[in-house]
């Protein structure tokens, strides 16, 4: 999907909902344990009740890579069962250099025939070139994460007074595009976002952290939309487990459909 579809369905749906199928056998209803393939199952109600109000799905790669050969064979067919007019992220965040990069890229984007895939820019540009390689892909590259530990590197300061985050904006915005990159921004940073938005004001972000991590989606909108919209904001727990009974899938399509609502007034509100 290229950026012109990307921003069609974003005006069509009036909403900019990125829903992560992080699913967690320990979590889902125990009715679904009965069936052949519990997590692929999970998912495509999921999918069936949400698909109104998303643009994006994006399937947590961890949570499938552990359960094997069989996680696998779920993801694909969760991948085959997504509307193909909705955006896909492999949430992978693979980070490599040389052929092993070229690999991870030919595995998502051939193989599997994601939209995107998560990728950590900390081996500089030979773990990310790869991904750019392929027309009609896209990278979405770490740059300012909510989790915790984030402020371990990227908050700290550059000899020059940059933080790091700022040095990977700056340089990554060279090797790629508005039409092929976009940039991990966690939402609980707050103003950070604008900073952010300051440094790459074309590029699309994938803000995670809304919902169960506490993040904002007013201030998201705030500080991060541009004239396109330019954002696709993720909710995992807060949708997919917002019920735990037979009726999972109809709790989820509520809570897809409060954000829908909320994200319909801010694009009204700032474009």
């Amino acid at each position: 999907m290229n950026r012109k579809q990307l921003i069609k369905e974003i005006q069509k749906k009036r909403s900019f909902l990125c829903v992560g199928l992080d699913t967690d056998l320990s979590k889902i209803p125990g009715h679904l344990l009965r069936e052949k393939d519990p997590v692929f199952e999970f998912n495509r109600q999921i999918i069936d009740a949400t698909a109104d109000y998303a643009v994006a799905y994006k399937p947590n790669i961890a949570f499938y890579e552990a359960l094997g050969p069989k996680g696998w064979e779920s993801l694909n067919k969760t991948l085959e069962y997504i509307p193909k007019d909705i955006f896909t992220i492999a949430d992978a965040k693979r980070g490599d250099i040389g052929n092993t990069s070229s690999l991870y890229a030919k595995a998502f984007f051939e193989s599997m025939d994601f939209d995107s895939i998560t990728v950590a820019p900390y081996m500089g540009v030979d773990s990310v070139k790869p991904f750019l390689e392929f027309e009609g892909k896209w990278v979405i590259l770490l740059a300012l994460t909510s989790n915790e530990g984030s402020k371990d590197f990227q908050l700290f300061g550059a000899a020059n007074g940059k933080p790091l985050f700022q040095e990977v904006l700056e340089k990554s915005s060279q090797w790629g595009s508005p039409e092929n990159m976009m940039y991990v921004v966690g939402a609980t940073r707050g103003e950070k976002i604008g900073e952010v938005r300051k440094i790459v004001p074309d590029h699309f972000f994938l803000v995670p952290g809304v919902g169960a991590q506490g993040g904002s989606l007013e201030e998201v909108a705030k500080y991060g939309m541009n004239r396109e919209c330019g954002l696709l904001v993720n909710s995992s727990r807060g949708i997919i487990y917002a019920g735990s009974d037979h009726n999972f899938a109809q709790a989820a399509r509520n809570e897809a459909g409060k954000l829908q609502q909320e994200m319909e007034a801010l694009l009204d509100m700032y474009l």
